[in-house]
């Protein structure tokens, strides 16, 4: 009888699963879907984000202008849509390098030995120490600024953390039966990495890297804001805060208010996506 009785309730709760899975899906796919509107229409509007026009300069937020016009008369909303656009192809690139660089030194890490294994989590350790935008400014100011010197900055500064977790998921692998047996069998370190550690943690590096561009995307806004990133006449979102800062006095809110508020979406929705995607992957962390 109690057999019978836990069939319902077996059945209830794999509805239950499929449908918190099937949500999961939907809501990655329309984040996913609005970042690549976002991106898209952002680069259709590169050449709009730079034309002034004094006859429209000033101007508050209308049907016409939705975000406004600022002192020379350009479309900000096309400013800050090209400025989303250009602090995600930023974020990409930087958090593809970081990415990588943390698979490698994390997969070093745990597979040639304590020496190596000292010399990178010293590494790590050395640079969570030291306060991020200060090491951000440092490398960018560096490279001479740029868009070069932004990439590079982010690149090099957000693999530590990545690094440490893959590195922790690899020694947890590297005590299963099959790895050991392997090694026995004659297997190299570098095939095993290979063909039994990188299969397992690729979820987990394809997490990690899209967890990364939030911070990328708000580091490189935030070096801008201060000077140390993309050139003024770049229509980056931290250039468009930045150079608003002067305007606030004077009453047009709109300049700093609806990019902020738009960079701020970019972000929670590039942090929702990565969060979507775990709980694919790994569904007990919805649990949490």
């Amino acid at each position: 009888m109690n057999d019978v009785r836990t069939i319902p309730v077996l059945q209830t709760a794999k509805k239950s699963r499929f449908s918190l899975r099937k949500k999961t899906i939907l809501s990655l796919c329309f984040t996913a879907s609005f970042l690549i509107i976002i991106t898209i229409v952002g680069v259709l509007c590169s050449d709009t984000a730079v034309t002034t026009d004094f006859t429209q300069k000033n101007f508050a937020p209308s049907i016409e202008h939705l975000f406004g016009t600022d002192w020379l008369g350009r479309d900000m909303l096309a400013r800050t849509l090209r400025g989303l656009s250009i602090s995600i192809f930023i974020g990409l690139g930087a958090s593809t390098v970081s990415a990588v660089i943390a698979l490698i030194l994390g997969t070093m890490a745990a597979t040639l030995g304590n020496k190596v294994d000292t010399v990178i989590t010293w590494l790590v350790d050395l640079l969570m120490g030291i306060p991020h935008l200060l090491l951000l400014i440092l490398i960018s100011f560096a490279l001479g600024k740029g868009t070069f010197g932004v990439i590079v900055a982010v690149a090099l500064s957000h693999w530590p953390g990545l690094t440490r977790v893959l590195r922790g998921e690899i020694l947890q692998i590297k005590e299963e039966d099959y790895v050991k047996i392997a090694q026995k069998m004659g297997q190299s370190r570098c095939k095993i990495a290979i063909k039994h550690i990188f299969p397992h943690i690729f979820p987990q590096f394809i997490v990690g890297l899209i967890l990364l561009f939030p911070h990328a995307i708000l580091h490189e806004a935030s070096i801008t804001f201060l000077g140390f990133g993309l050139p003024p006449e770049q229509p980056g979102i931290g250039n468009i805060l930045s150079e608003s800062m002067s305007y606030l006095s004077m009453g047009m809110w709109w300049l700093a208010v609806f990019p902020g508020i738009a960079l701020l979406i970019t972000v929670i929705l590039f942090d929702s996506v990565g969060s979507n995607l775990r709980k694919l992957i790994d569904p007990f962390s919805a649990q949490d």
